[in-house]
Formats: structure tokens, sequence, C-alpha cells
């Protein structure tokens, strides 16, 4: 009888932990849309929709983006927290150089955005959205 309840505690306390990464892992993607072409860290990027994925925290956010399974580039990024969700995806684009870059981007639902580039004064760039 005993060994029964240690397996099941067991295989309860696997379940937890696959659950618990499974959320995790869910809540570090989100959608990206250029409606023109733009730079992300140096790299062009056509006009399209991508997939965003990222590992990390805080100042410390290494972010993938992606078309289907392919990465298109990598950058460095901020996951920085905001007092409101927002309405709806956005993406921040500076339009002042001779190539828009992309700054920012914001999720819809979401109390957090993603500034890349080391672009803490994304709020001045411009929504394609």
């Amino acid at each position: 009888m005993k060994w029964n309840h240690v397996a099941k505690s067991v295989v309860l306390a696997l379940a937890v932990m696959v659950a618990t990464s499974a959320f995790a892992g869910s809540s570090n993607k989100g959608s990206l849309h250029l409606s023109d072409a733009a730079q992300v860290n140096g790299q062009a990027i056509p006009a399209g929709d991508y997939q965003l994925r990222w590992e990390g925290t805080g100042d410390n956010v290494e972010v993938s983006v992606m078309q289907g399974k392919k990465v298109v580039t990598k950058a460095p990024a901020k996951l920085v927290e905001v007092t409101d969700k927002f309405d709806r995806d956005a993406t921040v684009v500076d339009r002042r150089a001779a190539t828009p870059t992309v700054t920012e981007v914001r999720f819809a639902g979401k109390k957090y955005a993603l500034v890349l580039s080391g672009a803490e004064k994304a709020a001045m760039g411009e929504s394609t959205r």
C-alpha cells in the first residue's frame, strides 16, 4: 500500500511540473505584424506576419523573430511591465532614421511589452497597427 501511495505522489508531482512548464512556455511568445519592411537588430525584415519567442526576463531577454519554424533574426530586448493591459497588438517603429527600425512590440491583453535593442524611448516611435 505504501509504495502505491508514493507512486501516486510522484505521478502527481510530475503532472504539476509538466503543466507549469507548458504554461510558462506559452507566455513567452507573441505576434509581430509589419505593414512595411523594417529592421530588427540591424537585420532587414520584409513586411509580413511573424511569431516572436523569447527567453529571459527583465533586462536580459533574447527575442527570436520567426516565420514558421525558421528563425529570421534574433535580438536583445527588455521585457517591460506597464500599468494597463494593451487593447490590441502593436508594433512601434522608429521612422526617424534612414531605415525604419522596430523598437517595441505590444501584446493585446498583456501588461508587458518587448523593447528591442536598447530602444527605451520607443514611445516616441510610430505604431504600424
